[in-house]
């Protein structure tokens, strides 16, 4: 349906654990802060001011996450997003964090987001504008694979570069 956008990011010391692990509840906020960089470098989109426009934007109703290999103190990760499914008044985005390599999968996010007017307080539809900003031709009619499968595909099929069309993100220097 949509591009796999990757960027990478370095695992910073306030993050760990004492174990210089990252610590779980901060993977959320890896995952999140990249798609929200991967809108805003890859569709020039910016859910902030979008939001302030309009009165429009997404709530999280449920994510889904797999802890798979540790990411650690100041290594350098590779964080990517795609959009699994869209409908009229939600996405599922599936993110992915790799070790530099992309050899290792460390963790795997599934995050159904709803759309959402702030202003009104209701769930609403997507517009035309958006499914053009996102270069969704058409909504999705079949279902993505529950969490638990799609993991398993996943680890199955490994990561190859020649599989997949991905757009790098402008890198984060660190």
């Amino acid at each position: 349906m949509t591009e796999i956008i990757e960027s990478s990011h370095f695992i910073r010391f306030p993050d760990c654990d004492p174990f210089n692990h990252l610590n779980n509840a901060r993977y959320l906020d890896y995952f999140i802060n990249a798609r929200e960089d991967h809108l805003q470098l890859c569709y020039n989109f910016n859910i902030y001011k979008h939001a302030m426009k309009t009165g429009e934007s997404w709530v999280i109703a449920n994510s889904q996450i797999a802890y798979l290999s540790p990411a650690m103190l100041m290594e350098k990760v590779y964080i990517q997003s795609k959009i699994l499914e869209w409908n009229a008044k939600d996405l599922i985005v599936e993110m992915q964090m790799w070790n530099n390599e992309k050899t290792k999968l460390k963790s795997v996010l599934r995050t159904k987001f709803i759309h959402f007017n702030i202003r009104i307080s209701q769930k609403i539809n997507h517009s035309d504008y958006l499914r053009k900003v996102f270069n969704i031709h058409e909504q999705s009619s079949e279902k993505c694979l529950d969490f638990d499968s799609r993991l398993s595909e996943i680890k199955k099929n490994g990561y190859s570069k020649s599989s997949i069309a991905v757009i790098e993100a402008s890198p984060h220097i660190g």
